[in-house]
């Protein structure tokens, strides 16, 4: 059971930090900082992930990550999470199947002979499947795909459990205080103690540092202090689905994933191309699947589109022709914090000391949440070392700044 801290009634309204948002990435904060020591409070303008933390899929993937310093980070996380499922009080349905992709084509096999080389050569476990190793992983698939590709190493968790248990012992164990229900409206700096006031709507707060973690709204926040995030919200659908009969007990996505994703072409119908469908399959411990995905740049919209949903289920059966009587459950949107390199933003703003970004991490954020989290409470008690490159998640490679109202 999280333990909510009634700040304004007790009137301690001060911390070392304080974390803006309440989903994985903040919860990752909080528990690492709070295991250092440092005194936190998160606001939070709703209920503990409320928003992309509980509308995504909960997995830990490197096989999806650019070859190189996006995959290592992936790989960094992968073992961080391993160790907390040792570590943490609360379960959060970790498991390690690893994943894969599946191609449609001898082109697409060549592509990912490619992509497997470069993983290899950074030591990642990536190996080729052929024809015969997609039949053995589900009789459901397609007769006419001709092999893909695995990482050996993913894994995969609840993420709304995983949010829960990070919070649960950063409370518990560690005197990490929320406030829910909290909305920032204003940000501001004591220019003689360098201290920030953050006024919400349920009193002032103040900290020493802040962490803006507040993923797609991280901008809004950004304009408080006077900074322009890059980060865009790009819509995604899921359907939530099952079956009688068991389809597969790991994630398998299309190649083509990997092209929707990093803004390639792809050879699809117009649908398709229109609203960036590409194959997620994901089983749940319950045995019921997860169909995704698409991708669209919507503003905050959050309606679900039936057409959108109509051609995610026919790009199913593209790969899975013979579950057409699958039932589906639901349907759900969520909105992926996006930023142009596809790299997060972990990273302390130089013209504002004390202020720190976590956020754009588009369909990453369960992925990256760990090491996301560690490398925050690295950087934040200034130890020398940390666990992954600052270098390429810096805010200043954008260089976009607004000025002060």
């Amino acid at each position: 059971m999280i333990l909510l801290e009634r700040n304004v009634a007790m009137g301690v309204n001060h911390a070392e930090v304080v974390i803006i948002g309440g989903g994985i990435i903040g919860a990752a904060i909080a528990y690492f900082l709070g295991r250092e020591g440092v005194n936190v409070i998160v606001l939070e303008k709703g209920e503990l992930a409320s928003g992309t933390s509980s509308r995504c899929d909960g997995n830990i993937l490197a096989i999806d990550k650019d070859p190189g310093f996006d995959s290592q980070m992936s790989l960094t996380s992968q073992r961080i999470i391993d160790e907390l499922s040792r570590e943490l009080s609360s379960p959060f349905e970790y498991r390690l199947p690893g994943s894969i992709l599946v191609c449609e084509s001898d082109e697409e096999m060549e592509a990912a002979q490619l992509w497997v080389n470069r993983q290899k050569a950074l030591g990642l476990s990536f190996r080729m499947l052929d024809r015969g190793d997609i039949r053995q992983e589900s009789p459901f698939l397609a007769d006419d795909l001709p092999g893909g590709l695995e990482c050996g190493t993913d894994s995969t968790v609840n993420p709304y459990l995983l949010t829960f248990a990070l919070f649960d012992d950063a409370q518990k164990k560690y005197g990490v205080r929320v406030s829910l229900n909290t909305e920032v409206k204003s940000i501001l700096r004591n220019p003689l103690t360098a201290d920030f006031k953050i006024c919400t709507t349920q009193g002032d707060f103040s900290a020493r540092k802040i962490v803006n973690a507040a993923g797609v709204w991280a901008p809004v926040i950004g304009q408080m202090v006077g900074i322009d995030i890059p980060i865009v919200p790009r819509k995604g659908h899921l359907i939530v689905a099952s079956r009688q009969v068991p389809v597969g007990m790991r994630k398998v996505m299309e190649f083509g994933y990997l092209i929707s994703k990093f803004g390639g072409e792809r050879k699809v119908d117009p649908l398709t191309e229109k609203y960036g469908v590409a194959l997620v399959f994901e089983p749940t411990e319950s045995q019921n699947f997860l169909i995704g995905s698409s991708r669209e740049f919507v503003g905050f919209d959050t309606t679900v589109n039936m057409e959108a949903i109509r051609t995610m289920a026919r790009r199913t059966l593209r790969f899975y022709p013979k579950i057409g009587d699958f039932h589906v459950i639901r349907t759900y949107t969520g909105l992926r914090p996006w930023t142009q390199d596809h790299l997060p933003i972990v990273s302390a703003v130089d013209e504002v000391p004390g202020f720190y970004i976590a956020a754009g991490h588009e369909g990453d954020g369960i992925s990256l949440a760990a090491v996301t989290g560690k490398l925050m409470s690295q950087m934040i008690t200034e130890q020398p070392d940390t666990v992954i490159s600052t270098e390429p998640l810096k805010f200043e490679r954008f260089r976009k700044k607004v000025n002060h109202a």
